[in-house]
């Protein structure tokens, strides 16, 4: 009997994870509009209501499921990630119950954000997170709620701290088209990347390989600027190279949450993905992915 697998956050890169699962799990999705219905069907995903901004929505979900993927994104406000509390609750039931049914294995999908500024350097997993803005803030928030619950409730919880994710859907050409400005080389930050299609693939190995209370970075092995970056999507669709801007133009003529992004910097190591959870790139470099995406566009 398939054991049933529950993902919470249905966007983009579940509906690419689903149908890697769908032969060896029951996968249901968690949906709050019934719009998405018909869109989960179609990728092999049984769609159940839920809204983790409501609690007594989330009560069906105790007892039912023994692996999660958890991709939704905190709340846009605040310190706190109330959703995943919310989520954690639902799946404790209550604490009367001495026969309550908990998950084996829970998967979070965080973000590499949860660093701050690194000033450029090679970082792996046990660099502590310096988060700087309330966005990270709330993941970190995430993080602990989820490594807590794991240890106290015995399941096996493993967090993918993930980069700018890419795909052929996901690349930056409106901005490119509309000739926004990108930092001059000098005074430009690394940015880390991960194909849509290999972060899927790295989910599906952490349920299988990750072990318990473990982070990893869930990146590819580029080492590149951002502006590195738009240069190589704009060369590869014919479109005009970003203009280059010093940090102090920046300040005028980026929006503040572009900017936000544009002052960190890190490199992600990657290397525990490769060891322990034996991943294999289909796009090891951003230059291969987008390649690819520009020969099917």
């Amino acid at each position: 009997m398939k054991k049933t697998l529950l993902i919470v956050g249905c966007g983009d890169v579940a509906l690419r994870t689903a149908p890697l699962l769908k032969d060896k799990y029951r996968v249901l999705g968690l949906y709050r509009n019934a719009k998405s219905i018909d869109r989960l069907r179609s990728h092999g995903i049984i769609p159940i209501y839920g809204d983790l901004d409501f609690p007594k929505t989330l009560k069906k979900l105790a007892g039912i499921v023994q692996i999660v993927l958890h991709l939704a994104p905190p709340p846009g406000y605040g310190l706190q990630d109330r959703r995943t509390a919310h989520l954690l609750s639902a799946f404790s039931g209550s604490h009367k119950n001495l026969y309550r049914i908990l998950p084996q294995r829970l998967i979070y999908i965080s973000t590499s954000g949860v660093y701050g500024d690194c000033h450029g350097a090679l970082i792996d997993e046990t660099y502590p997170a310096r988060p700087v803005n309330e966005r990270a803030i709330r993941r970190v928030d995430a993080e602990k709620q989820i490594r807590r619950w794991g240890q106290r409730e015995h399941v096996r919880v493993s967090i993918l701290r993930v980069p700018g994710i890419y795909a052929e859907n996901r690349l930056p050409l409106n901005r490119l088209r509309e000739g926004h400005p990108a930092l001059i080389d000098a005074e430009d930050s690394f940015t880390n990347h991960i194909h849509a299609d290999d972060l899927a693939r790295i989910i599906c190995a952490a349920i299988y390989h990750g072990k318990p209370h473990r982070v990893y970075h869930a990146s590819d092995d580029s080492q590149l600027k951002m502006g590195q970056y738009f240069d190589l999507v704009a060369d590869h669709f014919g479109l005009p190279r970003p203009p280059r801007i010093t940090r102090n133009q920046a300040q005028q003529q980026i929006s503040p949450a572009m900017l936000s992004f544009m002052n960190e910097s890190r490199i992600l190591d990657n290397l525990r993905i490769k060891k322990e959870l034996h991943v294999k790139f289909v796009y090891p470099t951003v230059g291969e992915g987008i390649k690819a995406a520009s020969r099917g566009n």
